[in-house]
């Protein structure tokens, strides 16, 4: 299947490609060299899904950096040279383990080893099977987010016959890609290797055993079935499959890729799919090696595990955009993927989109929110930060929207959900981010005696500042801080974060008073000096 077409790029940016520095176009160029030496006249960028867990964000985030490389090979080739893209699903490797995510591990306790697509769906039956459910999963997210994709599965390219003639190929080449893979084996797994992978007939699992015999001429297999029975099946047809990294190099080869990322776990093994690939007749694609997501404690996230965060969870949160940006940003370095990261994200989503409309096509190309939105970002602001609402919701004790809009009316005449519909999205973003993932950890502490003495002095000057600026409100805070002796002046702020908003770090005092409003900082000061929001929290 295909999803949204592609958008039409602006001629104007065609010239500010050729010097682009953004990591996208430093990828596109090696393509342009591509098909340069190559004389193709069209490029297929590849992702690959493995289906055998949830879908998660590092899944998402292969298709948008790709889409990014694409978009920008697009602009350097002035749109003259077709492009497509493929997100393969692996759906028919066997279950080798069940993922700690299904509600019922029993339930597909007799599945192991099937392929996916022949494994049942344990999330109620809706899908013809596990695999089918997980590509699902995957497929709708791609599709909300508008991405221009052709969607494949491994188990329909086998059955079908597209891959028949590389796996007749490969049954030709089977002992030099037997000299590629034994090297990397040890001598246990080397007795017992074979690139092919029947179908077991009596069982249905994957099997991975030893080959008696491999007919090129036939296009047979030999081996052993699982009560001992010698079997000979067709290598065509789905009747078997290749081991992952043969599988690797001959889609490559047949498919004629010429562009993936993958993470850098594969690094290691991308020399031996790219020589698969050329034993089968290909060129081996160009690679893009980015670095592991970390879920909270440092580990890597997992598919299987479910750590780290799913799709879902940050769009409960935030908006795909603003997921987009943090998978631009440097994906080479390896960074945390947890709740923690939004609030920034959505933040700077929003900088750079702002930061567009003021700049050329030489500055847009190497903005973020150009490669988010395609070449097309949207005029989107807001005038009040995430970390701004979420600190707001805290002081308010709001449980929705409507609560943060009666403030932000007041401050900003004329300003409405109707006028500012990304305001208001963001409101509720933030409603349903601070109760659920900030308020359960949130710890207010008393003030020292000297914390103490400067917040009753700020109390007091806030006395007839309703009307002042952010601005002046800011500069008050400084004085009071620099009057009772801070320093360094973040000691200040960071008193006033923890006593206040039970907190370590937060936005500008000023930008916050003047949003909640002066009389409602008067009150929150004068219930922390009474020891009400310690009490509270207990």
């Amino acid at each position: 299947m295909t999803s949204a077409p592609l958008p039409t790029l602006d001629p104007a940016f065609f010239d500010a490609a050729q010097t682009a520095r953004a990591w996208p176009f430093e990828e596109a160029r090696k393509l342009v060299a591509r098909i340069e030496r190559t004389g193709k006249k069209e490029v297929l960028f590849e992702t690959g899904y493995g289906p055998s867990g949830l879908p998660h964000i590092g899944t998402f985030g292969e298709v948008a950096r790709t889409t990014m490389v694409r978009t920008a090979f697009r602009l350097l080739t002035r749109d003259q040279v077709p492009t497509r893209l493929l997100c393969f699903s692996d759906d028919m490797d066997g279950m080798r383990k069940i993922p700690d995510s299904v509600p019922d591990r029993s339930f597909l306790e007799p599945h192991l080893h099937k392929p996916l697509t022949s494994v049942p769906d344990p999330f109620g039956g809706v899908y013809p099977s596990f695999g089918d459910h997980n590509n699902a999963m995957l497929r709708r997210f791609l599709d909300t987010f508008g991405f221009n994709y052709e969607f494949a599965s491994a188990t329909q390219y086998y059955k079908s016959g597209r891959f028949d003639a590389a796996l007749i190929r490969a049954a030709e080449k089977y002992d030099e890609i037997m000299a590629v893979m034994l090297p990397t084996l040890g001598a246990e797994r080397q007795a017992t290797y074979s690139p092919f992978l029947p179908i077991s007939p009596l069982s249905g699992r994957v099997l991975y055993v030893p080959m008696k015999e491999v007919n090129a001429k036939a296009g047979t297999i030999t081996f052993a079935d699982e009560d001992g029975t010698e079997i000979t099946l067709p290598v065509t047809g789905g009747h078997a499959k290749l081991q992952w990294k043969p599988d690797f190099g001959m889609r490559w080869s047949a498919l004629g890729v010429d562009f993936e990322m993958f993470g850098k776990d594969h690094q290691t093994n991308a020399p031996i799919y790219d020589r698969i690939c050329e034993i089968l007749g290909g060129k081996a694609p160009e690679h893009y090696v980015y670095e592991l997501f970390l879920d909270e404690n440092g580990q890597k996230i997992s598919k299987s595990k479910g750590n780290g965060l799913t799709i879902d969870e940050w769009l409960t949160y935030a908006s795909p955009e603003s997921l987009a940006l943090y998978m631009f940003q440097k994906p080479r370095v390896a960074k945390r993927l947890y709740f923690d990261v939004i609030p920034r994200a959505v933040d700077e989503y929003y900088q750079f989109v702002a930061a567009y409309q003021g700049q050329g096509p030489n500055e847009r190309v190497e903005n973020p929110a150009f490669h988010i939105h395609t070449g097309h970002p949207p005029e989107a602001s807001s005038p009040i930060t995430f970390g701004l609402l979420l600190n707001l919701v805290s002081a308010s004790n709001a449980h929705d929207a409507e609560v943060l809009w009666g403030f932000i009316t007041r401050h900003y005449p004329g300003v409405t959900a109707q006028s500012h519909p990304e305001l208001d999205k963001l409101a509720g973003y933030a409603v349903r981010y601070f109760n659920d993932r900030v308020k359960p950890t949130k710890t207010f502490r008393a003030p020292t005696d000297k914390e103490r003495a400067a917040l009753q002095n700020l109390h007091d000057e806030l006395v007839g500042k309703d009307n002042w600026t952010a601005e002046d409100l800011q500069n008050l805070v400084y004085e009071v801080g620099k009057a009772h002796g801070f320093e360094p002046l973040r000691d200040w702020f960071t008193a006033i974060y923890q006593v206040l908003l039970g907190a370590d770090q937060g936005p500008r005092f000023g930008s916050f008073v003047a949003l909640f409003g002066v009389a409602e900082t008067r009150k929150l000061i004068a219930s922390a000096l009474a020891g009400k929001l310690v009490k509270q929290e207990a």
